[in-house]
């Protein structure tokens, strides 16, 4: 993986250090009250609607070595965006950083793969299953629709990181496959 770099802080702050943007992408970002900042950690996916206007929702992330993953019915709108156009946004608020995280969203089509991401989202405490291709449970969030769900992979081209404590700064960074 290759990252390039620029600086966005206008108020003389060094740019971000990458591995501690890597560090934070990496960590679970469990959505429990009192558990991220400002009090929980709220994914927040934007993706395009038809018409090109953005459609933005909640999301349960789980991450695997710094991988970002998502679920969604196939019949809820993000899916159907997803589906048409994979291009998304995400967003969240973290001690060190606010994150936006630019990229495409792909269905999570590998057997094996599939069954990592149940087995990370059974550890953070949601029971999924791998049934049929995608992920089942007793239950899910309101805004992932009935089962069955996809499970989709983030794959991001841009970062940014806004830096929420000392040495503060803002920085974007470009991420590129080697």
């Amino acid at each position: 993986m290759q990252i390039s770099h620029r600086n966005l802080d206008g108020y003389g702050a060094p740019p971000i250090d990458w591995n501690r943007v890597r560090d934070t992408l990496a960590r679970d970002l469990p959505q429990a009250p009192g558990t991220g900042g400002p009090d929980r950690h709220t994914v927040w996916l934007t993706t395009l609607n038809a018409d090109g206007s953005p459609h933005l929702t909640p999301v349960g992330i789980t991450q695997i070595g710094g991988v970002w993953y998502f679920s969604s019915g196939p019949h809820t709108r993000k899916s159907r965006n997803i589906a048409a156009d994979p291009r998304c946004t995400v967003g969240v608020a973290t001690a060190e950083f606010d994150l936006v995280v630019e990229g495409t969203a792909n269905v999570v089509t590998d057997d094996a793969e599939l069954h990592s991401v149940a087995a990370s989202f059974v550890r953070e405490g949601w029971p999924a299953e791998v049934r049929d291709g995608a992920l089942t449970a007793d239950y899910s969030a309101p805004s992932a629709g009935p089962p069955p769900w996809y499970a989709y992979r983030i794959t991001p081209t841009t970062v940014y990181a806004f830096g929420t404590a000392e040495p503060f700064g803002a920085t974007r960074f470009e991420v590129s496959e080697d």
